[in-house]
């Protein structure tokens, strides 16, 4: 499956020659060093500790770049958007983002990850910084994306008080499940293949009641 994934990323990215190298260096990053492996380490922990979020949160899987491009581009990407992922990770997502011409920003909570990985995107335009995704802020962007199924109900508490101060109208795209409070409507979902198997992922807005 990974060798799959691995042909059809690249294949995709012959279309946007200039993803090629930020898509390369990411891969690299991984094999070299990966702070998202089953071990706790200091940095992990004060970051951890900081932000009130537990170790299982910050399992990472391989989102295919297809997947990332079709969901997004059902949720209305491209040029013009402005797109941001709580909880970047490998920064799959944000190489979608970019492919469909739109502008990507990432937010990671380990500091040394971002130090690794950032220099490899931003030569395509591309940003990602050092964040807590509960306190980040959400107001210029047209779309969110966020793992969701992975977080506690108190990290999701957090978070959804913090996508409530995005402008409304902006589509937020969750994987496995919705968000499931008010003012978040239009909840619809299509099923997706990941490299753990098949997902539901949900597009829903921002829509806030009136006064």
């Amino acid at each position: 499956m990974a060798f799959i994934v691995r042909i059809t990323d690249v294949l995709l990215l012959l279309w946007r020659p200039r993803l090629l190298r930020p898509y390369v260096g990411l891969w690299w990053q991984r094999l070299v060093r990966t702070p998202y492996s089953a071990r706790r380490t200091f940095e992990m922990a004060r970051a951890l500790k900081a932000t009130g979020q537990v170790f299982r949160e910050l399992v990472y899987g391989e989102t295919p770049l297809l997947t990332a491009l079709l969901f997004l581009k059902r949720a209305g990407v491209g040029p013009g958007s402005r797109v941001v992922d709580l909880g970047a990770g490998r920064g799959r997502v944000l190489i979608a983002a970019a492919w469909l011409k739109a502008e990507a920003h990432g937010v990671e909570l380990i500091p040394d990850h971002v130090a690794r990985v950032a220099p490899w995107l931003t030569p395509a335009g591309i940003t990602l910084t050092v964040g807590d995704m509960t306190r980040e802020p959400l107001t210029g962007f047209t779309h969110v994306f966020t793992n969701w199924v992975a977080f506690t109900p108190e990290t999701k508490e957090r978070l959804i008080a913090n996508l409530r101060t995005c402008q409304p109208g902006t589509r937020i795209v969750t994987v496995t499940r919705p968000i499931q409070a008010e003012g978040f409507v239009g909840h619809t979902y299509r099923w997706m293949l990941f490299t753990w198997g098949g997902e539901k992922v949900w597009i829903q807005e921002y829509r806030p009641a009136g006064p």
